[in-house]
């Protein structure tokens, strides 16, 4: 894979087709509990997550700058039934509005490889913001160290790439340190279980202050009300 003219390391791509591939779990997992729930991506690039985890019965908001949506309108087709694109910042309101219709059902919140390109303050206020819009509502979103988040901006730095990491996360429980009711339900690292795609790589799981510096994080943000 080929960003820019900088070359994506065969460990890179592997990661992120592991990542989308528990993104999808998560999601199904969700979904199995709650069959007529509400989930809404946030960031959701060109990704076809709707299509792959469809149960018949979501209703699905892809959310994403106005300009990303009108690319995925483009390439990718209209609203359909219980499908539907927003194009927003997720920290404007106006998204807020359109998903309200749902707020007796459950919701799930997804944010694949987005939230460390905020600044804590945001990712806090996001938190707030679903918690006081959806209490009770699920957050799936994937987090790294402070360490990671130096790691990756050197080598982006080096690809003379512009985007740059700035969350990143010392304890993965911080977060609940935010609220008293955000909760902490699962944690998911590469290393967990053996993979095929990362075996070359298996020595890290000796070593957890590594193996578990980038993982996937299952928040539960306020109490249903």
């Amino acid at each position: 894979m080929i960003f820019h003219g900088a070359r994506m390391q065969a460990h890179d791509e592997a990661a992120i087709i592991i990542r989308l591939r528990e993104f999808d779990r998560f999601t199904r997992e969700f979904l199995v509990r709650y069959p007529d729930a509400v989930v809404v991506h946030i960031g959701c690039g060109l990704d076809t997550r709707f299509d792959r985890v469809d149960n018949g019965l979501v209703e699905w908001y892809d959310l994403d700058l106005p300009h990303v949506i009108n690319l995925r309108r483009e390439l990718m087709g209209e609203d359909r039934g219980r499908y539907h694109l927003v194009g927003s910042s997720v920290f404007e309101d106006d998204w807020l509005e359109t998903v309200n219709m749902h707020r007796q059902l459950p919701f799930l919140f997804l944010a694949e490889g987005v939230l460390p390109y905020f600044e804590e303050d945001q990712v806090r206020l996001l938190f707030r913001k679903l918690r006081d819009h959806f209490p009770g509502a699920e957050f799936v979103f994937d987090a790294m160290s402070p360490f990671v988040i130096w790691a990756d901006n050197l080598q982006l730095k080096h690809a003379k790439m512009e985007a740059r990491l700035h969350w990143g996360l010392k304890n993965v429980r911080d977060i609940e340190k935010w609220s008293e009711d955000f909760r902490m339900l699962e944690e998911w690292y590469y290393f967990d279980h053996p993979e095929p795609r990362l075996k070359k790589y298996y020595w890290i799981r000796h070593f957890p202050a590594i193996a578990k510096s980038s993982g996937i994080l299952h928040y539960q943000i306020g109490s249903p009300s």
